[in-house]
């Protein structure tokens, strides 16, 4: 891990922070509730892909906002495998319930290279008690967090593989170009098939099948990482997919 500086956010208020950019997204924020989340004090650190941010059982006293990559939220079982229970993405704040909880009960890990900022546990409740509404809006963030996770759940327990995958692809595009990661239909998603496989419960064989069907019935297109979709109502159809668990506020996007 490597420290670095944040001057993009910092020192240049027409960029959008990423915590700002994604609590807008579900919670509309004044503008001196902008500037008491700019000056919040933050270590901003580099992490390698496939390492550890936090772990289950440990203590933090400060929390993990996502700046740039992609992370996940996993648990392992006693057999050792692997089972993501969220992807995080910039604006997360996935150890946010360690503000309250004492000890962790999950993992966090880098997926991609990551530029996190650690923020201070004594921070965030003197701002959550200056700024009652910034309090409100972390609440409903974390709802928001709970919702996707019992969408996931129904997809693991009661769709077919085909169904899971093309609503997971269809969840990540709209999260994405709500905080501004995404043009339209095309994205960056650095996830591997395995990956896919821990979050939903299938071999990384079955998920490999999966991608050529969706590709060959013109549902998707890859190329790398890149992900675009020529075929938006289709997937969405396919994945049984509808946003509304996602409640956004503010959709500034054409999907």
């Amino acid at each position: 891990m490597a420290s670095t500086s944040l001057p993009d956010i910092h020192s240049h208020p027409m960029i959008p922070h990423p915590m700002i950019r994604k609590l807008e997204s579900v919670f509309t924020l004044s503008d001196d509730e902008k500037g008491a989340i700019l000056n919040l004090p933050m270590q901003v650190v580099d992490i390698r892909p496939d390492q550890d941010i936090v772990r289950e059982g440990d203590s933090p006293s400060r929390s993990c906002l996502v700046l740039d990559g992609f992370a996940c939220t996993y648990k392992i079982t006693g057999g050792g495998r692997r089972q993501i229970v969220a992807f995080n993405i910039v604006g997360d704040i996935p150890d946010l319930q360690s503000l309250h909880l004492r000890m962790l009960d999950n993992s966090i890990g880098t997926l991609s290279p990551c530029t996190v900022g650690f923020i201070p546990h004594d921070a965030l409740r003197t701002l959550c008690e200056r700024h009652p509404r910034i309090a409100s809006a972390l609440w409903r963030s974390t709802l928001v967090d709970a919702a996707i996770f019992r969408e996931w759940m129904t997809s693991i327990g009661r769709r077919e593989a085909y169904s899971r995958i093309a609503h997971l692809l269809c969840e990540m595009l709209v999260r994405l170009n709500a905080v501004e990661k995404a043009e339209g239909h095309t994205c960056d998603l650095p996830i591997t098939q395995a990956e896919f496989g821990d979050a939903l419960g299938l071999s990384t064989v079955h998920v490999n099948r999966i991608f050529q069907d969706l590709r060959a019935d013109g549902l998707i297109r890859t190329k790398g990482t890149q992900l675009t979709v020529p075929d938006w109502d289709r997937l969405q159809e396919a994945g049984e997919f509808d946003r509304s668990y996602l409640h956004l506020e503010r959709q500034n996007f054409r999907l």
